[in-house]
This record gives C-alpha cells, sequence and structure tokens, in this order.
C-alpha cells in the first residue's frame, strides 16, 4: 500500500474535470434520445450499424466491431440478435477463421443506416461542431486523441481515430 499523498487536482483542474465529466454523461444521452425520438434505435445500436456501413463489404469481425463500439462482446451480442431480429445485420462463421463470428450489415441494415444518419450527422453538427470555432474542434479532435492514447491501444484498426 502506497504512503505517498495523492496528486490532488487543483481548482482549475477540478473545473476541467467536472466540465469534461458532464459532457461525458450528457452528450451520449442527447445523441441516444435523438436517435430513439428520430430512429427508434439506441446511440448504440446506431454504432454498430453505422461501423458495419464503413467498412470493406459491411463485415467485421464481432470482437473488432465491440472494440469499434466500445462494448463487451456480451453487449454486442445482445444487441446483434435484436439487430438481427429486425434483419439490419447477420452473424455467420468467420471462413478464414471458424473460431471467429462476422457481423454482416444486410441492405435493410444499410438502408436504416442511410435513413437514419441525416438526422443524427445534423445533432453531431449542433450539439459539437456549431458551438466550436474551426480551431475549437481541430484542438478537441486531439485532445481525444491524447485522451485516448493515454486509456490504451485500439488494436481494431477500423476503431482508430488517425
Amino acid at each position: 500500500m502506497s504512503t505517498e499523498e495523492p496528486s490532488w487536482l487543483d481548482v482549475e483542474e477540478q473545473e476541467t474535470w467536472r466540465a469534461m465529466a458532464s459532457v461525458l454523461v450528457r452528450f451520449p444521452a442527447a445523441l441516444d434520445a435523438q436517435l430513439q425520438r428520430d430512429a427508434g434505435i439506441s446511440h448504440f445500436e446506431y454504432q454498430v450499424l453505422a461501423g458495419l456501413s464503413m467498412t470493406e463489404g459491411r463485415t467485421l469481425r464481432m470482437s473488432d466491431l465491440a472494440e469499434f463500439a466500445a462494448s463487451s462482446l456480451s453487449r454486442l451480442s445482445h444487441t446483434a440478435k435484436r439487430l438481427e431480429a429486425k434483419g439490419w445485420l447477420t452473424r455467420t462463421p468467420d471462413p478464414s477463421d471458424g473460431r471467429y463470428t462476422l457481423a454482416v450489415l444486410t441492405e435493410a441494415g444499410w438502408d436504416k443506416v442511410a435513413a437514419t444518419a441525416p438526422g443524427h450527422v445534423a445533432e453531431v453538427r449542433r450539439l459539437l461542431i456549431d458551438p466550436l470555432t474551426k480551431a475549437q474542434y481541430k484542438q478537441l479532435r486531439e485532445i481525444g486523441r491524447r485522451v485516448n492514447g493515454a486509456i490504451g491501444p485500439m488494436s481494431c484498426p477500423s476503431a482508430r481515430t488517425t
């Protein structure tokens, strides 16, 4: 057990932390509310579908998709089951390595992403891009990259933002 005194946050650091903590809670909730209202899906479900839509063949291993969506494999599996029931996603064994399962975006899933994306992008723009200057959102991008780097590396290439 360490006997060193913790390096407490000073007043300015506390204000920065509280502002960031508030954004970390409120921003995803705002995105989720818009998606639920306009498209009948959660932000997490949209991230899964959109993540697949951005990949070659609209296909990813479930483990890579879980990392992209910042999710446990268990949570993703439950969500994939719901998305399969709606006809938006299928799961199939990976032909190159049967130990893995592939998630594949269906045409209906692609249509759902295409129909949902404009409203989602408008909300992201309203909440994140428009309130900031170009210099501020470039700075925010760099801050996000640094904080993600401090958290640790991402092994899924499609989850990287660099």
